[in-house]
């Protein structure tokens, strides 16, 4: 499976969950809500520039800070449809993967890609290809489990499932 999207960039290290989606709105669990303030700490245009199939790539620890699947919700309520990362905080990684949301790690994930290239991730084959400068960088891949939970559309979903007995 490939997908494709135009990549939003934030190099630095240690985005913490306040700066996806700031406290002040954890009122709410509405996506569409919290997603007209996703990263609005760090980039005030943030939501104006992202469209449906972005991808954000960041610098490394992405997601630290405190323990709130609204952090997730905010990002895919904005159109993300996945994270590129250095690495990610284990609690994001785990709240990404059990939501659904694509979340990769990549070491070099910040090298050679620029806000507004178009990237193509060839999920299977485990290479990010920057289709503006044919650069190819590799990912860590997803464990079978956790691709199973991102095409099932998240940990409750897979579960249903499997209850209704459509999965093993």
């Amino acid at each position: 499976m490939k997908i494709r999207g135009f990549a939003h960039v934030y190099p630095r290290a240690h985005i913490n969950t306040d700066e996806i989606i700031p406290a002040r709105y954890l009122t709410s669990q509405d996506p569409d809500f919290l997603a007209q303030h996703a990263m609005e700490d760090i980039d005030t245009e943030f939501v104006k520039r992202v469209k449906p199939g972005d991808i954000l790539i960041a610098g490394a620890d992405f997601g630290c800070g405190s323990s709130r699947e609204h952090a997730v919700w905010s990002l895919r309520g904005a159109g993300i449809q996945a994270v590129v990362a250095a690495s990610f905080a284990r609690i994001f990684f785990r709240n990404s993967i059990n939501n659904g949301f694509l979340v990769l790690e990549c070491p070099e994930a910040t090298e050679g890609i620029e806000t507004g290239d178009e990237i193509e991730i060839d999920l299977a084959g485990g290479i990010i290809i920057n289709l503006k400068n044919s650069k190819e960088i590799a990912f860590i891949p997803l464990s079978e489990f956790a691709r199973q939970l991102i095409d099932s559309g998240g940990l409750l979903p897979l579960v249903k499932k499997r209850v209704e007995g459509g999965l093993p």
